[in-house]
């Protein structure tokens, strides 16, 4: 695949999650955040029963949300890993509530095993993202191929690079790649997501948001999944209720560095600021 800048020339494509279909470079899509855990760090246990969890998935596709990603496991720093059998325990019932009462609504499941993923799917879910990028599982790359499903590839590391960040980072999203290719997965299925927050430090990741444009340049697809994370935290010293003004100026930056698609909490806010920063980024003119 060709190394391609965004700009408003860039083709457009389309994107196809189980039956839905998107236009990629029409506008950005935007990802809305279901945590079904105790213990997520910015809304553990609120949406953890099934009834909770579609009365808030009914709230976010209102407020504008495209696809709707469910979690059964936290991934914050520190968490507590949970068994597989534990985190479909979690994450099944809500997707098929979802994939019966919302069908006109594609369902992520964020998971990186693969047994899960393999649930997940056959309980209605129609894209896979993997905060490991098929790398903690060995079962994951040829699970997602098997299922035939599009998947999300982030950057993670258990230790943050020391030298050479972007270099290594863009190395390493590519050898993701090259694990999809291998197991089958089309590159019409492949996302790829800098991974802000993981395995990176604070000076790093504000590092990558400088250098996003090299990601999307690598030709697929990017994800942005900044909300409310520690790096706005540290930097406008707020708390995680208090971090929607942080989580907009990367949201803008994002799109203005060409990515596709963002992961967020607050939706109406996050919509509304897509929008606006489309309308400056993606418009053509022809005066």
């Amino acid at each position: 695949m060709t190394e391609n800048s965004y700009n408003l020339h860039t083709p457009k494509r389309r994107l196809c999650i189980g039956a839905h279909h998107f236009e990629i470079g029409t506008r950005t899509l935007i990802m809305g955040i279901l945590n079904v855990t105790p213990d997520s760090f910015s809304d553990g246990g609120r949406w953890s029963e099934v009834d909770l969890a579609l009365e808030h998935a009914r709230e976010m596709v209102a407020a504008g949300a495209d696809i709707l990603d469910i979690g059964g496991e936290s991934t914050r720093p520190g968490h507590d890993p949970v068994s597989a059998d534990e985190e479909i325990a979690r994450v099944v019932p809500v997707i098929q509530r979802l994939a019966q009462e919302l069908p006109g609504v594609p369902i992520s499941i964020d998971t990186y095993k693969a047994s899960v993923a393999r649930a997940a799917v056959q309980a209605g879910a129609h894209l896979v993202n993997d905060v490991w990028g098929l790398r903690a599982d060995p079962e994951m790359a040829k699970t997602c191929a098997e299922l035939d499903v599009p998947v999300i590839l982030m950057h993670n590391r258990e230790t943050p690079h020391e030298t050479d960040v972007l270099p290594n980072t863009l190395r390493e999203l590519r050898e993701c790649v090259e694990l999809a290719h291998l197991a089958g997965i089309r590159d019409e299925q492949i996302w790829l997501d800098p991974g802000i927050g993981f395995g990176k430090t604070y000076e790093q990741n504000l590092y990558v948001m400088q250098q996003l444009d090299a990601i999307c340049n690598l030709g697929y697809p990017v994800l942005l999944g900044t909300s409310r994370k520690s790096m706005i935290g540290n930097t406008l010293h707020l708390p995680v209720e208090d971090r929607v003004e942080g989580t907009a100026a990367t949201v803008a930056l994002g799109i203005a560095k060409g990515v596709e698609m963002i992961r967020v909490h607050d939706i109406q806010q996050m919509a509304r600021i897509a929008r606006m920063t489309d309308a400056m980024v993606r418009t053509r003119f022809d005066f």
